[in-house]
């Protein structure tokens, strides 16, 4: 009996824990830092159509008051969602501090990287706050950053032949 409820209470904790939407942190060596920018970017579009749509429902929020809702919670998780990678998988897992003695280069390439993740989890809580399509703007901008910071030449020059960067306004795959 005092085992079934040690089960229960488990089980109950663990589903009203909160669903956190990053990676393993096991560490499980399964990682697609491309993938994870382009999840990025889509956020940002449905951040900034979430703000649009918001915007356009105030003029009349009585009618609209469900929409409302629906839309300002759109627009909160994918911030958060995107807040998490920039935290939990980026900062956590794949930007590591430079060794004890690493070179100058290598230090301002880590300090780069650093304040442009802050720069994105700024903004993030910014488009977050209110629906100033500047913040939009600005995650958009720091994520081409970002990327450009983040991978090295060849793995630029593989994105690239697909013809746009992640960060580009509008980017869509068509698989």
């Amino acid at each position: 009996m005092k085992t079934k409820a040690i089960t229960v209470i488990g089980l109950l904790m663990a589903a009203a824990a909160p669903i956190v939407y990053s990676h393993c942190q096991i560490p499980c060596g399964i990682y697609d830092d491309q993938a994870r920018i382009g999840s990025m970017a889509e956020d940002i579009r449905t951040i900034e159509k979430s703000m649009k749509q918001i915007e356009e429902l105030s003029i009349d929020p009585g009618k609209n008051a469900n929409q409302l809702v629906r839309w300002v919670t759109n627009k909160e998780e994918h911030a958060q969602k995107f807040s998490e990678d920039v935290t939990y998988y980026f900062m956590a897992q794949r930007l590591a501090p430079p060794e004890e003695g690493a070179s100058v280069e290598t230090q301002k390439e880590y300090n780069k990287q650093l304040t442009l993740l802050h720069k994105l989890l700024y903004n993030a809580m910014k488009a977050k706050q209110t629906t100033d399509l500047e913040y939009v703007a600005e995650l958009r901008a720091l994520l081409g950053d970002f990327e450009k910071a983040y991978f090295d030449e060849d793995s630029q020059a593989a994105m690239s032949d697909h013809g746009h960067e992640h960060g580009q306004a509008g980017h869509v795959h068509q698989h």
